[in-house]
């Protein structure tokens, strides 16, 4: 018996012993990847704080190129944001991604080429090569700015579909919350008190389909007095935004 209950003791520590290391390895993961996220935001927005420096600080070949590379990777970057953002609530956008993958892997090639050629001693050479890089730059730039407008088209269209459908669904609600006009009406006529048979219709089902109300009996078993003003009645439910009744004085 004290042997069993050994094991058993022995088995649970060794189990909370275990969850405790797996707990400690994906809380270090998670950390790990948190920090490298960080790291490589810091790089990158150091080496977009470089290029614009370049581009605008020194002139030649130099500018060019750094405006090249600035404008590839703006361009990548916002396109990649808005696929990915979007891909959660639209699933149609998965096939758009996946081209955006593909059409990455070149714009990788490029930026590489780019940045050899910021090392590169011949200028002469370098510029000789600037009007291929920038058919290049733009060819892979226009195809990630038509995704991206695309996909932001999409889901513009998509919002302004059901803002136009909520509207319509909200007149239908409100005129039906203004149940006493109709079309038939008069000046001081109640509404569904018209003549001929939309009068009778009315009044049978109630205007919207409802039973029609009963006639007011007057009187004492509707012997023709008019009955009492009887005063509302006090159970009634009152709405939090009504004030309450002021007694009435008295002389």
């Amino acid at each position: 018996m004290e042997a069993t209950i050994i094991t058993i003791m022995a088995l649970l520590f060794l189990s909370f012993v275990a969850l405790g290391v797996y707990v400690t390895v994906k809380v270090a993961k998670a950390a790990k990847r948190g920090v490298d996220r960080t790291i490589d935001q810091a790089r990158r927005t150091v080496e977009d704080t470089t290029l614009r420096a370049k581009s605008f600080g020194q002139a030649g070949t130099a500018s060019e190129l750094a405006r090249l590379r600035l404008s590839l990777r703006t361009s990548m970057r916002a396109t990649q944001e808005a696929l990915q953002d979007g891909v959660g609530e639209d699933a149609s956008l998965k096939e758009s991604l996946e081209l955006f993958h593909r059409l990455s892997a070149h714009g990788l090639e490029l930026d590489a080429d780019l940045k050899r050629l910021e090392r590169e001693p011949d200028r002469a050479w370098v510029a000789g090569q600037l009007p291929e890089l920038a058919a290049r730059t733009e060819r892979i730039t226009g195809s990630a700015d038509a995704l991206r407008r695309a996909a932001r088209e999409r889901a513009l269209k998509f919002a302004e579909d059901d803002l136009s459908s909520l509207s319509a669904q909200i007149d239908v609600e409100a005129g039906a919350l203004r149940h006493w006009t109709s079309p038939d009406a008069t000046p001081g006529t109640p509404a569904g008190t018209g003549t001929g048979a939309g009068a009778s219709d009315a009044a049978t089902a109630g205007g919207w389909g409802q039973p029609a109300r009963p006639a007011r009996e007057t009187g004492p078993a509707a012997g023709g007095e008019p009955s009492a003003i009887t005063a509302p009645d006090p159970r009634r439910t009152a709405y939090p935004w009504e004030k309450s009744a002021r007694p009435e004085t008295t002389t």
